[in-house]
């Protein structure tokens, strides 16, 4: 029972499944935070003294028509932030436990050297129930 647990918990799909619950909510507060506190006041430095940030204007005279770049580079920079934490704290413990206790990782056969080693492994069996 235990052992199956142990593959089940080093299948690629809960690690997946755990890496995207992870991004989805615990990192989305530290970073927003990081990035709202840090990031935003240095992106306001370039974006001048108008009350709108960091962006420009398409018509002058029209504050409708403002294209904030501010925002992008903060959803960019997030993602970034989030992506290295995940991959940091997530993929490469489970890389490793995966390595150490689930016997390595995919050995990348392709689907034909998997057929002939069913093939091969169909005649022994036919071979050894032949001889009894």
């Amino acid at each position: 029972m235990l052992k199956g647990f142990k593959d089940f918990l080093l299948r690629g799909n809960v690690i997946d499944l755990a890496v995207a619950v992870v991004v989805g909510t615990a990192f989305v507060a530290i970073v927003t935070a990081f990035t709202s506190g840090i990031i935003n006041p240095l992106l306001a430095v370039f974006g001048g003294t108008g009350e709108l940030g960091l962006g420009f204007r398409l018509i002058s005279d029209k504050p409708a028509t403002f294209i904030a770049v501010g925002p992008i580079i903060t959803a960019l920079l997030n993602f970034l932030v989030i992506a290295a934490l995940v991959y940091g704290l997530v993929i490469l413990p489970a890389d490793k436990a995966r390595t150490r206790w689930g016997g390595g990782l995919d050995d990348g056969a392709t689907d034909n050297e998997l057929l002939h080693q069913i093939r091969d492994l169909l005649a022994d069996d036919r071979a050894s129930r032949d001889r009894s």
